[in-house]
């Protein structure tokens, strides 16, 4: 069944997708898990939504409020995607959301056009791609507003602890093949942490 829109001016909406593996999809259980964890923040925030495939993410919380949702991928394919998503749910009004067919990786190069309150990761599985990101984020951290957070999306089996300078892991939530990692900046910023985590920690946090 293709993904929905749970909550909010699109509930119900069912998402148009694509067939195969190039796209990974979040769950409605995790998704639903993550906006309830998010709750009031979701009203007014500001969204990059990187990788962003359907888009069912950023959908979901223009939806839920969000003041602006930059959707990024590299696939034209997805490009068409979420354009078609965002008519067909009625979200696509104009100034609340840009569309950029680009990699990601390259736009986290640039010098930061804006700031953004969430940043959420979630590329395609085993290939590294959110070591990536984030380690590219850690050294253009001006992406990311001061009490922002970076949410990534990945298999369990992929998580790793990784040295960042600038931002550090603050919690885990399982939802069976979906670990939600989220970071935010490091109170002692700029410092370069030790760190003693293991990848057990995948278990920890389950919702």
């Amino acid at each position: 069944m293709s993904p929905r829109i749970i909550s909010g001016r699109a509930r119900g909406c069912r998402l148009f997708s694509l067939p195969g593996d190039r796209i990974r999809p979040i769950t409605d259980r995790a998704k639903e898990a993550l906006f309830n964890i998010l709750g009031d923040w979701v009203l007014g925030s500001t969204w990059l939504d990187l990788f962003a495939g359907t888009g069912s993410v950023g959908l979901e919380a223009l939806s839920r409020g969000a003041a602006f949702v930059r959707f990024v991928d590299w696939s034209p394919q997805a490009i068409r995607l979420i354009r078609r998503n965002l008519a067909h749910c009625r979200l696509d009004d104009p100034g609340r959301y840009d569309v950029l067919h680009m990699d990601a990786f390259a736009l986290l190069r640039h010098p930061p056009d804006r700031q953004f309150d969430i940043i959420f990761i979630a590329p395609p599985q085993y290939h590294g791609l959110w070591k990536k990101a984030l380690l590219a984020l850690d050294e253009n951290p001006d992406w990311l507003a001061q009490d922002g957070e970076i949410i990534v999306q990945i298999h369990p089996r992929e998580y790793e602890p990784l040295p960042l300078k600038t931002f550090e892991e603050t919690e885990q939530r399982r939802y069976g093949g979906v670990l939600l990692v989220f970071y935010a900046r490091r109170e002692d910023e700029g410092e370069k942490p030790e760190s003693d985590a293991s990848p057990d920690a995948v278990t920890t946090g389950q919702g």
